[in-house]
């Protein structure tokens, strides 16, 4: 079965684009071009890549267009998640030319961020497509668009970790300083959250890799290890399961491992090699470049 695309839902959109909009505009609209351009002048404009990449935020363009003005058509070429060389058209947009204007700025914003974090994500998921390790996001974000960024992130062929503090526990060293143990935080937590809520724990050693494993987490982190350190550990989730290498990736009932710290473009498929289920960085999304997307109006 092939897997669906992520959407957005509309209210989302609306929310966002709205707000972008007003802060843009400000108090008196976009007054360059009410000075300049008539109410009924009419114009077309495409929308097309400089450089290639992974198409994001196609509806939040639209949505933008929209909402200044609702007879403008606004047509995809492209799709989210569409990967397009360099030169191609991914949108043609016609009608009135004071809305086309006023809403280009707001709507490229969009598009340029949310593609440049696709296809960087894209650049890490393609380093390690040979594995069955999975690069993730984090809780990161440029406040305001985590949704927004993380949706991004799944378009470019990564994984979302948790959205917020409150839809997965992950117990991180703080937590276990203040608490007194690894093992007693992930006891605590799975007595509090109950059987729905997954329940992570960080770790930066193996010896306290071992103390989490007696206390059966979903998922525990290894922190700013090496892959000679990775490796280790996940040899020693295997022995703790009784598995062997045959049996580990595909065993349901082990936890599983993800890898975070010192995660460049550079590492990561060293990082996926040493056998880790999943591998969470900062960077798809705090050091994405953005995509360069252009837009050109005719008469």
């Amino acid at each position: 079965m092939t897997a669906l695309r992520p959407e957005l839902p509309v209210l989302m959109l609306e929310e966002q684009v709205k707000a972008a909009l007003l802060e843009d505009l400000g108090r008196a609209g976009d007054i360059t071009t009410l000075s300049t351009i008539g109410p009924d002048r009419k114009a077309s404009a495409e929308m097309s890549v400089r450089e290639a990449g992974v198409v994001a935020g196609l509806d939040l363009a639209r949505t933008a267009f929209r909402l200044i003005d609702p007879s403008i058509r606004f047509e995809a070429v492209a799709a989210d998640g569409d990967r397009v060389a360099s030169g191609a058209t991914i949108a043609r947009i016609s009608g009135r030319a004071r809305g086309i204007l006023s809403a280009e700025r707001v709507a490229l914003n969009f598009l340029m961020h949310l593609s440049g974090v696709a296809t960087y994500t894209a650049s890490f998921a393609d380093e390690i497509a040979h594995t069955a390790a999975r690069v993730c996001c984090t809780r990161k974000t440029i406040p305001g668009l985590r949704a927004l960024e993380k949706y991004a992130v799944r378009l470019g062929g990564g994984s979302n970790h948790r959205y917020g503090l409150d839809d997965a526990v992950l117990i991180k060293d703080n937590h276990i300083a203040v608490s007194g143990g690894v093992a007693g935080a992930i006891r605590a937590a799975r007595a509090y959250c109950g059987h729905l809520v997954k329940v992570e724990a960080e770790v930066d050693g193996l010896a306290q890799l071992r103390e989490a494993l007696t206390a059966a987490p979903d998922v525990i982190l290894l922190d700013n290890m090496g892959p000679e350190l990775l490796g280790e550990a996940v040899a020693i989730n295997a022995a703790h399961w009784g598995l062997t290498s045959a049996s580990y990736a595909g065993d349901l009932r082990r936890t599983r491992l993800e890898a975070s710290g010192n995660v460049r473009i550079e590492t990561i498929r060293a990082i996926a090699e040493t056998g880790v289920d999943y591998i969470s960085t900062s960077k798809i999304t705090m050091a994405a470049p953005t995509l360069d997307i252009g837009l050109d109006v005719s008469i």
